[in-house]
């Protein structure tokens, strides 16, 4: 009891247990009330709200205000995207803490502390306890975890690969009572030592028992071992093939009982057909159903930009253009089926799921190809007529379902003084879309034209609900998220273009 006490004491002193909501109902009915429950807001990963579930107008969003700020201790990014179910927000940030707060007010229910940073969105569903609900998320040393999601005790926590380098960065994706789960790595960074043994990772997928934890199938992306294949200038043995880093949230085809992913680079010679490429798996059994490579020959490291410490850049080394972003499934109008996606390589595909991926279009966002940061990284989103991305050297574009033709771009210059680009997952509701840049700054843009009809510059301090010190910053992995009225961004994220800290979750509504 004494310990308890103690820990208690501490939390509250150092601002983790600050801003407690005054008491913890049960969460009842999860559909009860709008949601935006994982990732891509459903199993199409489309990333748009419906208007119900949006409860946004146009005389709404134009009277947009800010609501609640909730600062997180310690932390220097929220890279975890906010999900919003049965009127709670779960999102997690680099300390390893998940936090479930009040949507309406900002209070907070519970926190919890993962092993490791979590950027992977929350997914909640039912248990097969009665009254519980069940909160999922991976962390960055590849542990992935259920909590109740009413109270944050956990109820399982599995390890879903032993590679040291491995880490759970996409959402998980909860269907049928079974937990799909994306495994990507950092291998990429640490090959910049020239001592260091590259590379010996594969991108992965599994299917978990939702109640359980228990591994159900296991498929990797790229199915022969890493063997010896010669060693790096320093003498330091190499071993090929790697790489296929899975960084997207699985995207679910019930129809076809197919599950699709986007694939990352190789990280030694040669790239295997399986990296940077779109892949169909068996939602029963995890077999490959078909995959396309849109970039082959495609081996990439960090140590690739480096004026030093090159020894373990592949020879003709690639442009490292990675599907970061998850496939949209969509369907048009003609009764046929697309999935839409993004690469890093500027490129907008759309393959055919009924002709084992076939090529349908592609569309350039621009005709200069990126540098290895990329164009298009972390998704965009979809409605019945048109696809949105954002794009690096920044903008929004809009693209025709069912020819790719560009319907219109939006050039958004970044606020004085900062760095440009929209890096960061775009959302929609009906007739808007919803993005913040590594500016910091939060837009609603209008789909039929992409002007911008409201925005916020969160690169500031702000007076939190649970009064710990918090300043926003860039968004450039997680996007936005929208239900029951409400807006939810997190303001914080350095990463790899030198964005803005930050540690603030910030909410709007009217």
């Amino acid at each position: 009891m004494r310990l308890t006490v103690l820990a208690v004491l501490l939390a509250a002193a150092t601002g983790y247990g600050q801003g407690r909501c005054s008491s913890n109902p049960p969460l009842g009915d999860l559909g009860a009330k709008p949601a935006w429950n994982g990732w891509g807001a459903g199993i199409s990963n489309a990333r748009q709200q419906t208007a119900a579930g949006a409860g946004l107008d146009a005389a709404r969003v134009a009277n947009l205000k800010l609501k609640w700020a909730f600062g997180f201790p310690d932390a220097k990014s929220v890279y975890g995207q906010p999900s919003v179910v049965a009127g709670r927000v779960f999102v997690g940030v680099d300390t390893g803490y998940v936090y479930s707060i009040d949507a309406a007010t900002g209070c907070m229910y519970w926190s919890f502390k993962a092993d490791a940073g979590v950027r992977s969105a929350v997914s909640v569903g039912p248990s097969s306890k009665a009254g519980q609900a069940l909160a999922y998320f991976g962390d960055q040393k590849a542990n992935v975890y259920a909590l109740d999601a009413a109270t944050g005790a956990q109820v399982w926590k599995v390890s879903v690969d032993s590679h040291p380098q491995a880490h759970v960065t996409g959402g998980t994706q909860l269907f049928e009572g079974h937990l799909y789960v994306p495994v990507a790595s950092l291998e990429e960074a640490a090959a910049t030592d020239p001592a260091y043994q590259c590379c010996t990772f594969r991108g992965s997928v599994l299917a978990l028992d939702a109640q359980t934890g228990r591994q159900i199938w296991k498929t990797y992306m790229i199915s022969e071992t890493p063997k010896p294949a010669g060693k790096n200038p320093k003498g330091t043995q190499l071993y090929a093939p790697s790489g296929a880093g899975v960084w997207n949230a699985p995207t679910i085809d019930p129809k076809r009982r197919a599950l699709y992913v986007g694939t990352g680079d190789a990280y030694t010679n040669p790239a295997a057909k399986t990296t940077d490429s779109i892949m169909a798996l068996s939602l029963d059994d995890g077999k490959v159903l078909w995959s396309v490579q849109d970039t082959p020959n495609d081996a990439w490291v960090v140590a690739c930009i480096r004026d030093t410490d090159k020894e373990n850049c592949p020879k003709n080394a690639g442009p490292d253009y990675d599907f970061g972003d998850s496939p949209i499934l969509v369907n048009l109008r003609s009764g046929k089926s697309l999935l839409i996606a993004g690469q890093k390589s500027g490129y907008v595909w759309a393959h055919d799921p009924d002709r084992k991926g076939a090529l349908v279009w592609k569309s350039a966002v621009f005709s200069k190809p990126p540098a290895a940061t990329g164009q298009i990284v972390w998704g965009g989103t979809a409605d019945n007529t048109a696809a949105y991305f954002g794009v690096n050297s920044g903008g929004i574009v809009s693209l025709a379902l069912e020819n790719g033709e560009r319907k219109w771009f939006s050039d958004l210059k970044a606020a004085q003084g900062r760095k440009t680009g929209q890096d960061a997952a775009i959302s929609s509701i009906p007739g808007y879309i919803v993005s913040g840049g590594w500016d910091g700054v939060l837009r609603v843009l209008s789909t039929a034209d992409g002007k911008v009809v409201w925005s916020f510059d969160m690169i500031r301090d702000f007076k939190t609900v649970n009064g710990v010190a918090a300043k926003g910053g860039s968004m450039g992995s997680a996007g936005p998220t929208v239900a029951g009225g409400m807006v939810f961004a997190g303001a914080g994220y350095p990463g790899v273009q030198d964005g803005v800290g930050g540690n603030v979750l910030l909410a709007f509504g009217d």
